[in-house]
């Protein structure tokens, strides 16, 4: 399979933990569909101070993974949301 596009979309969106509100990311998500992963080149800001969990209220949201060969964070269901 092919890796994703390294510069990828130019849209942004914010990405919150959905237990306490805190900002986690801001990231450069491509299409319209839901957010199951989020490849950690494209990430423009990261809040986080330990990977993978709220720096609030310190619960894990995703698991480190490697998808299409290239590093990326798989949420887990219901622990973030976006705008």
């Amino acid at each position: 399979m092919a890796k994703p596009n390294k510069k990828g979309p130019s849209k942004t969106v914010d990405i919150f933990c959905n237990a306490c509100g805190a900002q986690l990311f801001k990231y450069r998500k491509g299409g319209k569909g839901a957010l199951v992963k989020c490849f950690k080149e494209r990430i423009v800001e990261d809040f986080t101070t330990t990977p993978c969990h709220c720096p609030n209220c310190k619960k894990e949201f995703a698991r480190d993974t490697l998808v299409r060969g290239t590093p990326a964070f798989k949420f887990i269901g219901g622990k973030v949301w976006f705008k």
